[in-house]
């Protein structure tokens, strides 16, 4: 059996209002003009991976919480 998608009708892009197209060229013009603030450096950290993001609560052996 032969995966063919040939058979597969394709999806048609659906035509923007003029709204809609303006609200997005507003919003790319937004991001644009967007500026990302430099976060300060933590002081004092645990350092390596985030533990709420990587589930490691353990530093040198011994079981750590916030």
């Amino acid at each position: 059996m032969s995966a063919d998608n040939d058979n597969q009708p394709q999806a048609v892009p659906k035509a923007l209002s003029p709204a809609a197209q303006r609200a997005l060229q507003e919003a790319e013009e937004r991001r644009k003009e967007e500026k990302t603030e430099a976060l300060p450096a933590e002081l004092g950290g645990r350092g390596g991976a985030d533990p709420a993001r990587f589930g490691d609560w353990e530093i040198n052996g011994r079981a750590i919480d916030f």
